[in-house]
C-alpha cells in the first residue's frame, strides 16, 4: 500500500482544479477520502506493530538456569518468583518468565581429600558424611533421588562408592575413607578425571562436592586445564577447604588456589573456609539444604549467532546471596511460547 502518494494527491488536486466547480460535493467525498485513507493508515501501523512483536516474539528463545538464593546465615529461601530473580546475560537484563522448583535429579561427587595432610581431619569427614549423603538421596517433591558418588584422591583418584541413590551403599565407601602415609593431594586431577566420568554417564544436572585439607598438590595440571573442563560440563563447584590458606611458590599450589577461587564463582557453586574440620557437619547440612532447594528459572532471550559471554543472576530482594548454574544441553530451538 502507498497511503502517502494517496494522501498527496488528495490534497494537491482538491485545492488546485476540483474544488471551484463542485465544493460541497467533493469537500463530502474528500473528507470521506481522508477518513478512510486515515483509517487504512491505522490499521497498517498497527499491523505492522503486531507483526513486528510478533517476529521478535518468534525470535525469542527459552533459557533456563538452576539457581541457589541464601540469606545472610547461608540458609535457603523459598516462595521466590520471577519478580524476585534477576538474570544478565553480558550485563543485559533478561525476561524472567518462569521459577519453580528444581526437581531434576542431580548426580554428585563428593571428592575427599585422603592425603597425609588429611590424617588429622579424616575421623571429622568420616562423621560428617553420612547425614549428608542421606540428606541429598531422599526423594523430592516430585518423588526423584539424587546419585551420590563418594571419591578419594590421596594419590590417584579412585572411586570408592559409585553413583548410587542408596545411603547404606554409600556409606560402605565413606567407611573405606582413610589417609594414606606419604601420600599427596590430587585435587585437581579429580576434578578433571570427575568431569570424564560426568560426560561418559551423560549426566544432567552435575555437581562436585570437594573437602579439601590445605596443604600440598601434586596434580601436574594448569588451572587453564581444569577451568575449561569444569565449565564445559555445566558442572557446578563446591569447594570446602579445611585449615589455613596455603600460598606456596609451586605452579601445582598456585593454580589449585585459582581453580578454588575461580571454580565456584564461574560455575554457580561456592567456597567455604574452615579453620577447623569440626565445623565440617554444620557447613555440609548447610549446603545439602541449598543443593535440595534449588529453582529452575526460565527467561527469554532474542536468538543471535553470538552467545554470551556470560550469564549472571541476582536477586531483587536485599540481602539475599543468589547463585546460578546454566542447565546443560540446552536446545536452541526452545522458543518462547
Amino acid at each position: 500500500m502507498q497511503f502517502p502518494a494517496s494522501h498527496t494527491f488528495q490534497i494537491v488536486f482538491a485545492r488546485s482544479r476540483l474544488a471551484p466547480f463542485k465544493t460541497g460535493t467533493y469537500t463530502q467525498s474528500m473528507n470521506d477520502r481522508r477518513v478512510s485513507a486515515a483509517a487504512l493508515a491505522v490499521a497498517a501501523l498497527c499491523s505492522a506493530s503486531w507483526f513486528g512483536a510478533a517476529s521478535l516474539s518468534a525470535q525469542a528463545i527459552q533459557k533456563q538456569v538452576y539457581v541457589s538464593v541464601v540469606d545472610q546465615n547461608g540458609a535457603a529461601v523459598p516462595d521466590l518468583g520471577p519478580s524476585d530473580i534477576v538474570v544478565r546475560e553480558d550485563n543485559v537484563a533478561r525476561e524472567v518468565l518462569r521459577v519453580a522448583p528444581a526437581d531434576d535429579p542431580m548426580q554428585i561427587a563428593v571428592l575427599v581429600d585422603t592425603s597425609q595432610t588429611a590424617r588429622n581431619d579424616i575421623s571429622q569427614i568420616r562423621q560428617a558424611l553420612p547425614p549428608f549423603v542421606e540428606a541429598l538421596t531422599r526423594p523430592n517433591e516430585a518423588g526423584r533421588k539424587n546419585e551420590v558418588a563418594i571419591i578419594s584422591f590421596g594419590e590417584r583418584p579412585t572411586v570408592m562408592a559409585d553413583y548410587s541413590t542408596n545411603p547404606g551403599a554409600l556409606k560402605k565407601g565413606i567407611d573405606r575413607l582413610w589417609p594414606l602415609d606419604g601420600s599427596g593431594a590430587y585435587f585437581l586431577d579429580a576434578i578433571v578425571e570427575t568431569v570424564q566420568g560426568f560426560r561418559k554417564r551423560e549426566a544432567q544436572r552435575p555437581v562436585i562436592v570437594a573437602i579439601v585439607v590445605e596443604g600440598r598438590e601434586l596434580s601436574y595440571r594448569m588451572y587453564d586445564q581444569v577451568l575449561e573442563p569444569l565449565r564445559n560440563s555445566s558442572a557446578a563447584l563446591h569447594a570446602l577447604m579445611i585449615g589455613q590458606p596455603v600460598s606456596g611458590l609451586s605452579e601445582e599450589t598456585r593454580s589449585r588456589n585459582i581453580v578454588v577461587d575461580r571454580g565456584p564463582t564461574e560455575s554457580g557453586g561456592s567456597r567455604e573456609q574452615l579453620l577447623t574440620s569440626m565445623a565440617l557437619a554444620g557447613k555440609l547440612k548447610q549446603l545439602a539444604d541449598q543443593l535440595t532447594h534449588q529453582y529452575l528459572v526460565t527467561y527469554a532471550r532474542p536468538q543471535t549467532l553470538i552467545p554470551p559471554e556470560r550469564v549472571t543472576v541476582g536477586t531483587t530482594k536485599p540481602g539475599l546471596v543468589a547463585r546460578g548454574t546454566p542447565v546443560k544441553d540446552q536446545k536452541p530451538e526452545s522458543r518462547r511460547p
